[in-house]
């Protein structure tokens, strides 16, 4: 079976009256697409601008028929208001979940970490995989602040300090003074860790794989909790993984089984880790230990450096890749 796209760009107003007219013609639904813009460091998406409304109608012996009943209905619709002239493309068909994934291949992260699509076999058995469904809509390893904190969290987890210096020495942007005795205590096995908005649990997930004992995950999203939950089983941690909805005040309200770790986890919006640290964020670390900090943009880094460093922590690793920085900060 091969389709015809009939596509239309429209203002916000015409754009649910098009898809009505389309479904009626199309059977298996309509899809829209809209630009989005950012308004400030925490929007995660602000819709704007035109939408295009799509449908794909099959390319049948009553396809010309088919047309011609939707260019009545339009006409009818652009009586109202005036519309655009649809446009149309012939497209061919084809096992389209196959297509889609053609796209992903797996990612290497660091020395040990493999991120691979959830139905691929590792083709580097040597490398720790961390499964994952790339058609989330985050938290699938893709993102560099996603692989700088992975990165960070690698070597923090499985080398000593002196590793930590010359790793970071190649590292894309300008380290400061490499690694720091006081977190060799971190490069063994059977630590906790917490991992603070856990997302897809990839961080969490990936901190378990390398030998941390327990991992204590929070989210304030409970569709979160249920997506690590799936993505944990899906990598065989179980009982390994604490998930539970709350933030850094839950944490220390002592709801949880642990309300500190040598190891804890930020990869949120640099704004929301200022304020974390104002409701506690330090005060999960454990003394000796440290705090991966990620999803921070560049001309972000002195605020929340500046944060950190008000509760005593000191920077000991940081890296950049384009235009996002991932810091890890100790406390002595």
């Amino acid at each position: 079976m091969n389709w015809l796209e009939v596509s239309m760009t429209v203002d916000g107003e015409l754009a649910e009256s098009v898809a009505d007219v389309f479904a009626r013609f199309a059977p298996n639904g309509v899809m829209t697409e809209q630009g989005v813009k950012y308004n400030d460091d925490e929007d995660a998406g602000t819709p704007t601008g035109p939408i295009t409304v799509r449908a794909y109608l099959e390319m049948d012996d009553q396809i010309e028929e088919t047309r011609q009943k939707l260019e009545e209905s339009l006409y009818y619709l652009g009586m109202i208001q005036p519309l655009p002239t649809p446009a149309y493309k012939q497209i061919a068909d084809q096992n389209w979940m196959e297509a889609w994934k053609k796209h992903y291949k797996p990612i290497r992260i660091g020395k040990r970490l493999l991120i691979l699509p959830a139905w691929m076999e590792s083709p580097e058995p040597n490398r720790v995989a961390i499964k994952i469904d790339p058609g989330m809509a985050f938290g699938t390893g893709t993102h560099p602040t996603t692989q700088l904190c992975l990165e960070l969290m690698e070597l923090l987890l499985c080398h000593p300090p002196e590793v930590h210096r010359d790793d970071v020495s190649r590292s894309e942007g300008s380290p400061h003074d490499g690694g720091d005795s006081s977190l060799a205590t971190l490069a063994q096995n059977d630590i906790k860790v917490i991992d603070v908005g856990c997302g897809s649990g990839i961080l969490s997930i990936a901190a378990i794989k390398l030998g941390a004992e327990k991992v204590l995950s929070v989210d304030i999203d409970p569709e979160s909790i249920v997506n690590s939950r799936e993505n944990a089983e899906t990598n065989g941690v179980g009982e390994e993984l604490i998930l539970g909805m709350g933030s850094v005040n839950e944490i220390l309200e002592g709801k949880f089984e642990f309300k500190s770790a040598p190891v804890v986890v930020a990869n949120i919006l640099a704004p929301v880790i200022v304020r974390l640290f104002d409701a506690g964020l330090a005060e999960l670390i454990e003394v000796g230990g440290a705090i991966i900090l990620s999803g921070i943009l560049q001309e972000q880094k002195k605020s929340v450096l500046e944060a950190a460093q008000a509760k005593r922590l000191r920077m000991t690793e940081w890296r950049q890749r384009g235009d996002w920085v991932a810091l890890t900060m100790s406390r002595g």
